[in-house]
Parts: C-alpha cells; structure tokens; sequence
C-alpha cells in the first residue's frame, strides 16, 4: 500500500531530491499529495515541478485528506514548531538535519514525538550510505580487533556559492556552517562508534567574513581511550581521503565519500573502499561502488525513507540520537571558545 507523503517546507534543498525520486519511480511506493512553504514563490515552484496540492496554511496542509506522513524540510530554525505541529496530527514524520539550532529546541522535538507517539526519523544519508554501512559492519564483526583512532574529513566548496542569497548562512535561520554540516560527520561517528565522553575542538574563520566557523577540527574521546577525530573544511574544493580506521588488526580506508571527493575527477578504477589485516598481509577491497556524484548520494536516501513510512525499517536515527549529535556539535562551540577539552554532557552546551 502506498504513503501519502506531504513536504513541510522545501528550503533544504535534499527534500527535492527524494521528490525526484517518489515521482519517478513507483516502486518506492509513495504518493505526493501536498506542500507547505511559507516562501510563496519556492513552493509555487515545488507544487508545480511535483505536481502537488499547495498551501500556504500548514493547519490546511496537515487536514489535506489521506495526509499520513510528513517530510520536514524548513529552515533549521522552524524545525521545532513544523515537528509540534506534525505530531500534534499524529503524521509520520522524517525530519530534515540538523534536528535544531538549540538543545531546548531539541527537547521540544524529542518531547513531541514521545507525547504523541508517531514515528519518528532524521533524515540522515551518511547513515545509509553503502559504504559506511559495510564499514560499520566491519568494525562489529571484530575482524581487526580493538579500534583505537577514527578520522572522518568532510567539507563544502562554499567559497564557490553566492553565499549572499542563501538561508543556510544566516544565523538566525541556521547557525552557521560548522553547525549545519559538521552534524552530518559528527553524526556519523556518534553512528558508528556512540557518544564520546569529551571533545577538544578548533574552530576557525580565516577565509570568507561572512562564513563564521568554515574551518574546524573535533577530537573526541572515548571511556577506553579511542580518538575520533571529525576534520572539517566547507572552504575545500578538491579532495579524496573520506574515512580512516585504525585498529589492533589492520586498518580501513575510504575515499570519495563526500563532495570535494565525489564531484571531481579520479581514476577510472579508483577504489572507493578498502581494508588492510595482519592475517592476510594484503589489502581488500569492497566492490560497492562509489557513485559518480555526491548527488547520488543524496538521492540514495529516497529508499530508506520510503521503507521507514511503509513501517518495513525502524528510524534511521530516533529523535533522542538527533538530539545528541546536536549536543556533540554545540559541545564543540564551547571547546573551541574556552580553550579547553569539554565534557559532552557539559552544561555548557545548552547555553550555546
């Protein structure tokens, strides 16, 4: 049977992709039926490119019929109002990253869908990635032993973009850069490995004024003594190394996991997914292949999303995991400002 989908704000720009995807392809099973934007000429676009039932009252939006799930696509700042609201009319709802621009705001999406119970997912794409599934299904079958260090390098291009005439920098609707997108690799690690007991973090504006935070590195630290380290440049054009792994058996090696790796150009038989063990003195390599642009990527989480609202997968990340990667990222602003390792449950954080 299939979904009646409705997008709840279509400012990230992701949403358009699983659209794309909804519409071209029935077998995900999901029908389009309504959209909400309180920018009346982006969601006159949206309607038309989806042919879709616009409005621009979200109490109309949510009493379309046969309404039964949500896609949360606002700008960050309204994610807890768009997500009270869906709750509150018991929708399915997939909620956009990063789940909000405060822990108090957080709190409010969290308590949302605990009082009303609808289900509930971020809609995170690292966590779907091919790749990234079969690292972390390495890492659990203890093939290389104990983990002892973790690096994930993710970065934008943003110098290349007419900042000027996007929401994501303005930082009442977003925060700013380090916040939007340095979720998705922090996320990735709370993902893969759980949440750390402290980070020490750097963040810097060394290059564009008016993008605050574009550069910054996160160490995090583990109970046992592992280091994840997140590396971050949304001033990066070109790159290739995407994840590495070092443990007690071998090692692991990604590239071309995110933009500045994924847009430009590499070999033809570039290898997208490696690992190295002491027992076989030799490297292996994942036949996954890496997709020829970020924007499969991106597009890649459409099946995921569509097998959650048909009940077949649990959340990719529940409301109470977005709330902490938020954490872990806030945490990161008051290292970073103090000079000084900090706890992740630092009561600090909420004051960010």
């Amino acid at each position: 049977m299939a979904v009646n989908v409705g997008i709840l704000g279509f400012a990230h720009g992701h949403v358009n992709a699983y659209c794309t995807q909804w519409t071209q392809n029935q077998d995900y099973k999901i029908n389009l039926v309504a959209g909400w934007d309180h920018d009346p000429a982006r969601l006159a676009k949206s309607a038309a490119a989806f042919t879709i039932q616009a409005y621009d009252s979200i109490d109309a939006f949510l009493a379309h019929p046969g309404l039964q799930a949500v896609v949360i696509g606002g700008e960050t700042s309204m994610h807890a109002d768009l997500v009270e609201r869906a709750a509150a009319a018991g929708k399915m709802i997939a909620l956009q990253k990063p789940i909000a621009l405060t822990m108090a705001e957080a709190d409010r999406i969290v308590d949302a869908v605990a009082r009303h119970g609808v289900p509930f997912t971020l809609a995170w794409q690292m966590r779907v990635d091919p790749q990234n599934v079969a690292i972390k299904e390495l890492l659990a079958s203890g093939e290389l032993g104990k983990l002892f260090m973790v690096r994930r390098r993710h970065g934008l291009p943003s110098q290349l973009w007419d900042i000027s005439t996007m929401w994501h920098f303005d930082p009442a609707l977003n925060r700013d850069i380090w916040a939007d997108d340095s979720a998705h690799p922090i996320d990735f690690i709370q993902w893969l490995l759980g949440v750390p007991e402290s980070v020490t973090a750097e963040l810097t504006s060394n290059y564009i004024p008016e993008i605050p935070n574009v550069n910054g590195v996160a160490l995090f630290r583990y109970a046992d003594g592992l280091l994840a380290e997140v590396s971050c440049s949304f001033s990066c054009i070109a790159a290739e190394n995407t994840t590495e792994v070092i443990a007690e058996k071998g090692s692991i090696v990604q590239n071309y996991g995110d933009v500045p790796s994924c847009n430009v150009p590499r070999p033809a038989d570039a290898v997208g997914l490696k690992w190295y063990t002491a027992d076989k003195k030799d490297w292996s390599y994942s036949d996954i292949p890496t997709p020829a642009g970020h924007g499969a990527r991106i597009a890649g989480l459409s099946g995921p999303l569509a097998e959650f609202f048909r009940g077949e997968r649990p959340p990719l990340a529940t409301a109470e995991e977005g709330r902490m990667s938020l954490r872990m990222v806030l945490a990161c602003y008051v290292s970073s400002r103090e000079g000084q390792r900090v706890r992740i449950d630092d009561e600090r954080v909420r004051e960010v």
